[in-house]
């Protein structure tokens, strides 16, 4: 198994062959595709790069365990509710939110109506991300992916793009920005 082959694997398809052979590279191919999706979630709770950064991580290693444990259908919509309770505990634990930690807050709807519209709006705002992403000039996507997937520091950019350190923060920098108004937009023409 290549991940080349992996992209042309669905979600579904990953966790199946997961589940069959118990093979950790079919959950890498999985986590590599919502490694932006995630830090985007996170950036939305957290606001701190460093601490979105770190919490992509323990969101990985939380999802990889729970993996083993439970059978999961719907991947996207389960690992956003995964990523969005591990935030808002952070964020309780530091005493920055007042917003009670409830069921009710765990979940984006009441257990009873969890359905397939609970999962598109959870995979709205993961597609939303993910347009986002393809918005961006290519200078942009660029230093994005290697500073936040790949952990390049900015002077590693630098050598490996041939743009200046200042150029590669700016793209970061904007590509950010780009992504937040690109995905307001989108989410709210979906309220619409």
């Amino acid at each position: 198994m290549t991940t080349q082959a992996g992209n042309d694997i669905t979600d579904a398809e990953l966790l199946e062959h997961y589940y069959e052979d118990g093979n950790n590279e079919w959950l890498g191919i999985l986590m590599q595709r919502y490694t932006l999706l995630l830090f985007g979630v996170c950036m939305k709770y957290l606001k701190n790069e460093e601490e979105s950064k770190d919490a992509v991580q323990q969101i990985f290693l939380k999802s990889i365990a729970e993996l083993q444990k439970y059978q999961i259908t719907y991947f996207k919509s389960w690992l956003y509710t995964v990523a969005r309770n591990y935030c808002l505990m952070q964020l309780r634990n530091k005493g920055k939110t007042s917003l009670p930690i409830t069921e009710k807050t765990l979940v984006t709807q009441p257990v009873e109506s969890h359905n397939n519209l609970d999962h598109h709006q959870k995979d709205a705002t993961f597609e939303a991300l993910n347009e986002a992403l393809e918005l961006l000039n290519e200078e942009q996507r660029k230093c994005i992916v290697l500073f936040y997937l790949q952990k390049k520091s900015y002077q590693e950019i630098a050598t490996l793009t041939g743009y200046t350190a200042m150029q590669v923060k700016s793209n970061i920098q904007n590509g950010k920005r780009n992504i937040r108004i690109s995905m307001e937009k989108k989410l709210k023409t979906q309220k619409v």
